[in-house]
């Protein structure tokens, strides 16, 4: 185990070294990661159940479900587990560091699991295409009210 030694200043001033332990430290961080979800094609009709099933196990690990975008049943690529169709459900979740290791094993054994993938977003990323996208929308309103003043002009 791996040792992390933190400096703090005491009461009286001096500085002291708090030794905190690798696992320890990764308890109190929360992330936010996405989590896909290919349900077997059969659950369409009964799929609360199964999303049931999936929350219990992100909450169970210490894990909030904050979004859920269902996507509905697509073709796959290709055949997963003999299946050329699937249902398509995204969760985005905050949990704990240790949390994506022990939902993924626990989504290993669940038979209505097809295949999923747990990743943590770029958040950088996503805030930049975010700003982009309202500067877009902001210059083409910008040119929108110009033609609308250029057409009163000219009747």
């Amino acid at each position: 185990m791996r040792y992390n030694y933190k400096r703090h200043k005491t009461n009286s001033g001096q500085d002291n070294y708090r030794c905190l332990a690798r696992d320890q430290r990764k308890e109190f961080i929360i992330s936010t990661y996405e989590v896909a979800v290919l349900y077997h094609p059969d659950l369409e009709i009964d799929l609360d159940k199964a999303e049931a099933r999936v929350t219990k196990i992100i909450t169970d690990n210490g894990g909030k479900i904050t979004k859920t975008d269902n996507w509905g049943k697509r073709k796959l690529a290709y055949p997963i587990k003999k299946q050329d169709f699937a249902v398509y459900v995204f969760y985005t979740v905050e949990a704990p560091a240790d949390a994506p290791a022990k939902i993924e094993q626990t989504f290993n054994i669940t038979d209505e699991i097809i295949r999923f993938l747990v990743t943590k977003p770029d958040l950088k990323a996503m805030a930049k295409a975010e700003a982009m996208r309202a500067d877009k929308a902001k210059k083409a309103a910008e040119r929108g009210s110009s033609e609308d003043e250029d057409n009163t002009s000219e009747e």
